[in-house]
């Protein structure tokens, strides 16, 4: 990543002076532009919807096209900020990168470069200070909305004019350091994704192809009947995975607490994956497992003598196995596979274990580079964060 180096650490504006500051009306600080747009009468190519706003980011990366809506909406322009005004508590608010139109449930706010530099004015809509009033004025039970009639009137104290572009400087790099960090990591998903392809979606005719349960015990042992009533254990349901390999907290429960579901013994080096919307990837690794239990909403896979485990367990985020789960699941509101099903996937099989092993240890070294990012990101995050709520 090429960005310019900041000592993260150090980083404290905590002293600022504010005594010279002044408040200001909302409606002095940014205009509210209101223009109107007909999707089926535009000359304009790209609609933002509030799905294609990141909750706490500056950045739209996604948008859709005119075809994608009907009725009226609002004409925003390069440079303006798109502010979700239904549901504020989910802080939307991006920067326009071109010229487009918007849902009518966001509000097009531009700086008063007269009040406010409008290089700040995105980190001032991120800020807590007008997040949470922004929160405070909405009206609404199932959808909670602001009215530019209320927001309006909102009053902020705002730093100097000479002194906000210093400050719009230094939260730019502490952006800047952000955004480098979620390409590098966007860079390297797509890497190891392009990677796993090649390797196992792809036939190779230099291995053989063997069904998962000729090389993996599945849902090997449960918990007994018999098992005592205090006894304690770590248990890992659906809920407990949060995204592909990514573990969350884990309930401790007792036997006799625990829900009928939490049956499946977790060993040493197992392969968890959530059986439930096979498509979203709730796949982990447990390399130590003390006294896990697993949903039997989840398979338990345990490679056999003869496979590497992480080998096997970089399979399971191909294409090959996703389009298989897909083709092999059932259900309308839960769609899921069953064991049986997954028992029968073909794995591939290089022809000596050392392959394997070394082929894992390429792709655990791109996951270890992404989990070193994932860190930077959220520790990059923090700073920023706190950064903008002590400016405001």
């Amino acid at each position: 990543m090429a960005t310019e180096k900041i000592d993260l650490n150090n980083l404290n504006i905590n002293s600022l002076d504010k005594s010279d500051w002044k408040t200001y009306r909302f409606d002095e600080i940014a205009q509210n532009i209101s223009e109107r747009v007909d999707p089926n009468d535009t000359d304009l190519e790209v609609y933002v919807g509030l799905e294609h706003l990141d909750s706490e980011s500056l950045h739209i990366k996604r948008h859709g096209t005119p075809d994608d809506v009907n009725g009226t909406k609002l004409r925003f322009y390069k440079g303006d900020i798109i502010f979700g005004r239904r549901r504020a508590y989910q802080r939307k608010a991006g920067i326009a990168t071109c010229d487009g139109f918007c849902s009518a449930h966001a509000l097009v706010l531009r700086a008063n470069p007269d009040v406010i530099d409008p290089e700040l004015f995105p980190f001032f809509i991120h800020s807590d200070l007008f997040m949470n009033r922004a929160i405070d004025i909405s009206v609404g039970s199932l959808s909670p909305t602001i009215n530019w009639g209320t927001l309006k009137h909102q009053e902020f104290l705002l730093p100097t004019k000479d002194y906000q572009n210093e400050l719009a400087k230094l939260l730019q790099t502490v952006d800047a350091v952000l955004q480098s960090a979620k390409i590098y990591k966007e860079n390297l998903e797509n890497f190891y994704s392009v990677y796993v392809d090649n390797l196992f979606s792809k036939p190779n005719k230099n291995w053989s192809y063997k069904l998962l349960n000729e090389v993996a015990n599945i849902n090997q042992e449960a918990l007994s009947s018999k098992t005592g009533s205090e006894y304690k254990f770590s248990y890992l349901d659906l809920a407990s995975i949060e995204g592909p390999k990514k573990l969350g907290e884990m309930q401790i429960l007792k036997y006799d607490q625990a829900p009928s579901r939490a049956k499946r013994v977790v060993k040493d080096n197992s392969i968890i994956i959530g059986l439930v919307r096979p498509y979203q990837q709730s796949i982990v690794y447990i390399e130590k497992s003390e006294n896990i239990i697993s949903s039997t909403g989840t398979a338990v896979i345990e490679a056999k003598s003869k496979i590497f485990s992480r080998f096997l367990f970089h399979q399971f985020f191909s294409s090959k196995f996703l389009r298989y789960c897909e083709r092999m699941m059932t259900g309308t509101s839960y769609p899921a596979i069953t064991s049986d099903d997954l028992s029968l996937y073909k794995i591939a099989v290089p022809k000596t274990y050392k392959e394997q092993e070394e082929i894992a240890n390429k792709l655990d070294l791109i996951e270890l580079n992404e989990n070193k990012v994932r860190k930077k990101i959220y520790q990059s995050f923090k700073v920023q964060k706190s950064l903008i709520n002590q400016v405001f």
